[in-house]
């Protein structure tokens, strides 16, 4: 039989809902509402960074980022955030969850600041600037997600905790939407304090010197919500399963939790001595692979080809909205007034499906489960790329371009009441303690892996084909049809690999990981009696 599980874990799966879960939805949700701001900000200054700095680069429009330069400004914070999730990941299984989540939010702060302060006259010394401290950015980012994710599912009970997860990933949607709205709001007044004339009637004085400023507030703001949550995340004790589980001090452990938890926990000093006989094992160990290994692969691929198509869509908004004439070319509008536009359809997007999306799953994930929420936002996604790509020139008319606009919509809808959230959530729930920052980093990382083919890949994918275009450096490409029918095959394999994730909803932690189970004859014994009741079963 297997060990029962100490009354300090026992006690966090059965309590009630809290004040201190919302605290920790709170502390925990900020940093990824300025994760999300950070991250997708910049796609809505790309083209302003392009008419200040590159304004001869281009044909019969404003100037534009080379590919090159668009690739590594819009690319570096996401090659950053990979290596974090990676480094941060294993530190937070080593030195514990809290010793580190204060470390990545003041990378995240001091970062953020230094992007806006790239001076020089010389472009490509602003730009050299700014890719350097966005690395670094994006490395304190990719602490945040196993931290937080790893923190919340250690403080939830059993009950509403895929709920208590998502709704830290959910201040993801606020931050894109945050986003929009201060570039519009910083652009608005910018605009009517410096009116300037549209490229067509003046290309010299559509970019006006105070348009400079606007890339820098947009991109320093994200600085203000981590710096607001920095004292409390360092206020936050220890989770009890790290301290119990893996620093092995249940004395602590129930002394932390007695005060969250406003109730006497026993200690059960004794239970730790006895347990953990046969789950020492580390990440490249046999019976690692032999119990979670699908898991894990489980969990990296498809977080993986979810951020190809996910961060597709957001980085290149604007391209695409562009390119069906939803967002008027370049060349009728000054440079703030471009921004303004491009940050009010974002914001748009993100009001109307984006942020639903997320506070949809908060809602059902705890009822319809993990599996058939990913399952359903693979499909319609997969659906819904199919039906914009297949008649694309019926969509780039002018009467339908705004059930362009709509469907468009809609797959960033399921992608959040779907993949996008679930990828986020299961890999802090199936997985040991000792392990499970690390593989949420991996899997995490992965997902980074994915956002970088989608980003690079996009872009090179989707520009014109026109030979002029050519001739001035861009490389050739399959247009956006193309490019969507692409990510409309990506999002049809995440369905299929969705198949190779344990289902966790209802269950505890320690059950899913396993860690409560005694010798392996006695496990294989368990398994056979309990392999009729789970959809995936770890050998």
């Amino acid at each position: 039989m297997a060990n029962d599980n100490l009354k300090v874990l026992n006690a966090l799966d059965v309590a009630k809902t809290q004040w201190y879960h919302f605290t920790a939805i709170v502390i925990a949700g900020m940093g990824f509402f300025t994760d999300a701001y950070d991250l997708f900000c910049i796609s809505l200054v790309t083209k302003l960074l392009g008419r200040i700095y590159y304004h001869d680069f281009g044909d019969d429009k404003p100037g534009s980022l080379p590919p090159g330069v668009s690739a590594a400004v819009n690319g570096v914070a996401l090659v950053g955030t990979l290596v974090g999730q990676l480094f941060f990941g294993w530190l937070g299984d080593k030195m514990g969850r809290k010793k580190v989540y204060g470390m990545t939010l003041m990378i995240m702060v001091i970062c953020s600041i230094a992007s806006g302060l790239s001076f020089s006259d010389e472009p490509t010394a602003v730009i050299v600037t700014l890719c350097f401290f966005r690395f670094w950015l994006g490395f304190g980012i990719g602490g945040d997600y196993p931290l937080s994710a790893t923190i919340m599912s250690e403080y939830a009970n059993k009950k509403t905790r895929g709920g208590f997860i998502a709704a830290v990933f959910a201040m993801q949607g606020f931050g894109i939407l945050t986003g929009g709205m201060v570039a519009c709001i910083v652009s608005a007044a910018f605009k009517s304090k410096y009116p300037a004339p549209a490229y067509e009637e003046n290309p010299l004085g559509s970019t006006v010197p105070q348009a400079d400023y606007v890339w820098r507030i947009i991109l320093m703001f994200g600085s203000i919500p981590a710096l607001m949550t920095y004292y409390w995340r360092m206020k936050m004790p220890e989770t009890a399963r790290y301290t119990a589980l893996v620093a092995k001090n249940a004395k602590q452990a129930a002394a932390d939790m007695s005060k969250v938890l406003q109730v006497e926990v026993e200690a059960e000093p004794e239970k730790m001595v006895e347990r953990r006989k046969n789950n020492d094992f580390g990440l490249f160990s046999k019976q690692f692979l032999k119990r979670h290994g699908l898991h894990l692969l489980g969990t990296t691929s498809t977080w993986f080809l979810l951020d190809i198509a996910f961060y597709s869509q957001n980085l290149f908004q604007k391209d695409i909205f562009s390119a069906v004439g939803w967002i008027p070319p370049a060349k009728t509008m000054n440079a703030i007034q471009e921004v303004f536009k491009i940050s009010r359809a974002q914001t748009l997007i993100a009001l109307c499906s984006t942020v639903p999306g997320y506070w949809f799953t908060v809602f059902f994930i705890d009822r319809i489960g993990r599996f058939a929420i990913q399952l359903m936002g693979f499909f319609f996604m997969t659906v819904f790329m199919f039906a914009l790509a297949i008649p694309y020139h019926h969509w780039t008319q002018k009467d339908n371009r705004i059930g362009f606009v709509v469907m468009y919509a809609l797959t960033f809808f399921f992608a959040n009441f779907g993949p996008n959230a679930t990828t986020f959530v299961v890999p802090a729930e199936i997985f040991p303690a000792r392990l499970r920052s690390t593989c949420h980093g991996i899997s995490a990382a992965s997902g980074k892996a994915g956002a970088i083919v989608g980003a690079f890949g996009f872009l090179y994918a989707a520009q014109s084909q026109d030979k002029t275009k050519t001739d001035k450096g861009y490389p050739p490409g399959i247009g956006v049809k193309n490019s969507l029918i692409l990510l409309g095959v990506v999002n049809c394999l995440g369905m299929l690999f969705t198949f190779l994730v344990p289902e966790s909803n209802g269950k505890s932690l320690e059950e899913m990981s396993r860690e409560n189970e005694g010798d392996d004859e006695e496990v294989v014994e368990m398994e056979s009696v309990r392999a009729p009741e789970n959809r995936t079963v770890a050998v």
